[in-house]
């Protein structure tokens, strides 16, 4: 099969068309990207907000753990059972779910005689610690 020249210029116009073409489509998804990052960057808080994140990150749920262990159960250790039972929630959801960050943030310790609220999430939700109460680190 014969390839006539002008089929070969008209491939080379098109090759060269979509090389600049993809020179554009780069520079205009750089441009895309920066004005991206700046429109999330001013609505993150407003986002935020909406959903009920606090400065910590915590959502409505992981409060609602803390604040739980805190007002019913003093503070801990509480069994993840009975957490469970009193914010009516699965237990595999707060164990693999809601746990671990508050964990990781350092509210939240598991022991062995069950979770217990740290000092830190008591100063977040501005509430003092039950006085006489033992803290993990504590000695007697």
């Amino acid at each position: 099969m014969k390839i006539s020249p002008r089929a070969i210029r008209y491939a080379r116009l098109k090759q060269a068309q979509a090389g600049s073409a993809k020179r554009s489509l780069h520079r205009r998804d750089a441009e895309d990207a920066e004005f991206t990052q700046r429109v999330e960057s001013s609505l993150r808080p407003l986002a935020l907000n909406r959903m009920e994140v606090d400065t910590f990150g915590l959502d409505e749920i992981d409060r609602k753990l803390l604040t739980s262990i805190i007002e019913k159960f003093n503070g801990g250790p509480v069994g993840l059972g009975t957490i469970s039972a009193s914010i009516s929630e699965e237990r595999d959801s707060i164990e693999e779910i809601i746990e671990p960050y508050l964990i990781q943030i350092g509210f939240l310790n598991r022991t062995p005689r069950g979770r217990m609220v740290t000092r830190l999430a008591y100063e977040h939700f501005g509430l003092a610690p039950m006085p006489g109460k033992p803290t993990l680190f504590d000695t007697e």
